[in-house]
């Protein structure tokens, strides 16, 4: 017989201290437990077991049993169970002492299929990417894939250039662009996560800018829809020497003050006051939507900070994102011609980095994203590959995905900030973000079996080889890194390791997550 298990199954509803507005979703009834001996085995389970899992936000000795056939967590137990208390023939492992961390939800991901742009990042690189890192989730970006996602048609031919390309679960965001108002409840009907639009214009002519007339009339459209609108949140002053904004070509925002290719000239190009003046654009439509969450992505200056709180206590539903370049790099150590670090908005100096920092942990910035947003090698003008280095002339973009983990937990460090803090900002707050919770961003019983197991002591130099994006570029190579991803499960099944590489036999697995959004409990 099996032994007898008293160890009740953890539950993180019970016992998590989590926001009181979750959207949940219904979860399927589960009643798989351990046989005896002599009771026909169906199929039998996958167990992952280590004395430190990341259950109820902290670290304790767990055992999950995950089923495969259904992709969920059907059991978990806070002890390290032993090999025989299992059906012979089980998947049996023991990560002891690498940790058990729910698999990253990466809420803002450009991969820019399909379209001319594929050659840039696809489905099947970036989601190879996003596995190498430990993220199980990640939701695309409506631009730069052509045609964006700004209509239901536009959605579906993505989803179809997706299928059977992605080794993660993807959800879709959809674009707001001047006149697609009547477009976007059909898009929250056919499974968006929510909604991005800039202020300030994209750089690609088939995702214009919006005004605040566009605004306002996709917060009344959305008012009673269980969505989120985003928003690039920088915006021109009313009086500015402009020469127009293009990040791909031309010119930038604001009248260059030095030489192109020094990033302190790009920098004064795209000042604080850009984040700010569009943070009060978004805050002044507010009351048209009192009910609509709205989300600033990748801020990168401090002084939105303030903003973002003072909206809050006046009631007002705004989140607010960063990124992990914002977190870790600065300008001061940024050398003239290095486009590798152009990104919108920019990185910015050290001192604004730390407020960030502070902003998280205050739970003002609730999530952490990686914006991985690449391009081809010629679009960078690296002087490296026979560019002038022109910050201006560069294309704007980080690429990042699958690497956010490490690169996190490398600079948490410096700050005693936790591995519980990390996955809090990257898993469950992300998941939230997107209408996932219930299905992703937790190690819960009847949740999705996405499991990271994380090496949070190993070390690792970023190389060409640990780029699994398609265009190998990116202001990390040849950094050292603490912490590794050692192994990715998505839903009860193992995709990568770092010893067997990934499963090329099953191939993709990823699902698209095109189900309703609901609206919070």
């Amino acid at each position: 017989m099996a032994p007898h298990l008293e160890t009740p199954i953890i539950s993180l509803r019970d016992h998590f201290p989590v926001d009181s507005d979750l959207e949940i979703i219904p979860q399927v009834d589960l009643n798989f437990s351990l046989p005896d001996n002599d009771t026909p085995i169906t199929r039998l389970p996958v167990v992952l077991c280590s004395s430190r899992a990341l259950i109820n936000g902290i670290f304790v000795p767990a055992t999950l049993i995950l089923d495969p056939i259904t992709g969920k967590i059907t059991q978990i137990y806070n002890e390290i169970l032993p090999r025989d208390a299992f059906p012979h023939g089980s998947t049996y492992r023991d990560y002891t002492p690498c940790v058990l961390m729910p698999g990253l939800v990466d809420a803002h991901v450009h991969l820019n299929e399909p379209g001319w742009r594929t050659e840039w990042e696809g489905f099947e690189t970036g989601t190879r990417a996003a596995a190498f890192g430990g993220v199980t989730t990640l939701i695309d970006m409506p631009l730069n894939a052509i045609p964006p996602t700004t209509t239901v048609e536009n959605l579906n031919l993505k989803v179809a250039a997706a299928q059977n390309q992605c080794w993660v679960d993807v959800g879709f965001y959809g674009g707001v662009i001047p006149g697609n108002e009547d477009e976007l409840v059909p898009l929250v009907e056919a499974g968006v996560r929510g909604f991005k639009c800039f202020l300030i214009e994209s750089g690609v002519e088939e995702f214009p800018c919006v005004s605040a007339g566009d605004i306002a009339k996709a917060m009344t459209v959305l008012k009673n829809s269980p969505t989120t609108l985003m928003f690039h949140a920088e915006m021109l002053p009313p009086l500015s020497l402009s020469l127009g904004d293009s990040v791909l070509h031309g010119g930038p925002p604001a009248e260059p003050t030095g030489d192109t290719d020094k990033y302190s000239t790009f920098l004064d190009s795209r000042p604080p006051t850009f984040e700010i003046y569009a943070i009060d654009e978004i805050l002044s439509l507010a009351h048209l939507a009192p009910e609509l969450q709205l989300h600033i992505v990748h801020l990168s200056a401090a002084e939105g900070i303030p903003l973002v709180r003072a909206a809050r206590e006046r009631g007002i539903k705004i989140s607010a994102e960063t990124c992990f370049h914002y977190l870790t790099l600065a300008a001061e150590d940024i050398e003239d011609g290095d486009t590798r670090h152009k990104c919108c908005p920019p990185i910015r100096e050290g001192a604004n980095r730390e407020f960030l920092w502070e902003a998280l942990r205050e739970g003002l910035v609730e999530t952490v994203v990686s914006d991985h947003s690449p391009c081809t090698p010629n679009l960078k003008m690296l002087k490296s590959d026979g560019g002038d280095g022109d910050f201006f002339q560069a294309w704007g973009g980080i690429s990042t995905v699958g690497l956010g983990l490490s690169v996190l937990w490398t600079e948490s460090q410096k700050r005693g900030v936790t591995l519980e803090e990390c996955s809090m900002w990257t898993s469950w707050k992300t998941a939230k973000q997107v209408g996932l919770l219930g299905k992703k961003g937790a190690l819960e019983v009847g949740w999705d079996a996405d499991v990271c197991v994380f090496d949070p002591e190993a070390e690792f130099t970023v190389t060409t080889a640990e780029m699994k994006f398609k265009n190998k570029i990116t202001p990390y190579e040849n950094k050292t890194l603490k912490g590794k991803v050692c192994e990715t499960w998505l839903r009860g099944r193992r995709i990568y390791s770092s010893v067997d590489g990934f499963d090329e036999k099953s191939g993709p697995t990823g699902s698209m997550l095109l189900e309703r959004r609901v609206f919070s409990n």
